[in-house]
């Protein structure tokens, strides 16, 4: 009798419905997947979007799969692909309502004020990030300008959830704090 692999023995319980097998299946896989869906849709909102569907769409069909090899990892990434597409084809009829609304709301001109007070705010928010902390500096870009979600910046930087989560509750109030010295300016 061949020896299963892990894929194929968590597999098969998960599509008896066991959750504690899925749940293996999901931290074996879950970084290919998202690294799948953000190569297809180069944002990394949209690709946690994608690898949650991914994984919705794996346990609902799981008790139909048949794997054939020893990696459940090429189902997942066709589903990936076929849960992208879909975001991808969503976004171009997002953006072709979205240009549609805006063509019809452009203002004729541009206030000279609105720019003055955009680029005091954006000087004085570069100026407070400039005060950060490394951690918290990084902390800042991972979360609040690339996206990530709060354990994804834990396991890039090696810190806590916990940690994340707090510093960039700190860093979000002391944000606040200097945009709201500008714009009471």
């Amino acid at each position: 009798m061949p020896v299963q692999t892990s894929d194929q023995k968590w597999a098969a319980q998960a599509a008896a419905g066991d959750e504690s097998a899925f749940r293996e299946l999901y931290r074996a896989h879950v970084r290919p997947v998202y690294w799948i869906a953000n190569g297809i849709l180069a944002s990394s909102t949209d690709a946690e979007d994608v690898t949650q569907e991914t994984f919705v769409v794996a346990w609902r069909k799981l008790p139909g799969l048949e794997l054939q090899g020893e990696s459940i990892l090429p189902w997942l990434a066709t589903i990936c692909r076929f849960q992208a597409a879909n975001r991808l084809r969503q976004r171009r009829r997002d953006q072709a309502h979205t240009a549609e609304v805006l063509d019809e709301n452009v203002p004729d001109t541009v206030s000279v004020e609105e720019q003055v007070i955009t680029a005091a705010l954006a000087a004085r928010i570069a100026a407070e990030v400039g005060t950060l902390n490394e951690l918290d500096r990084e902390i800042f870009r991972l979360c609040a300008s690339e996206g990530y979600a709060y354990q994804a910046a834990a396991d890039e930087l090696g810190v806590s959830h916990a940690v994340v989560r707090n510093r960039l509750s700190r860093v979000r109030t002391q944000l606040r704090s200097a945009v709201k010295e500008v714009r009471d300016a």
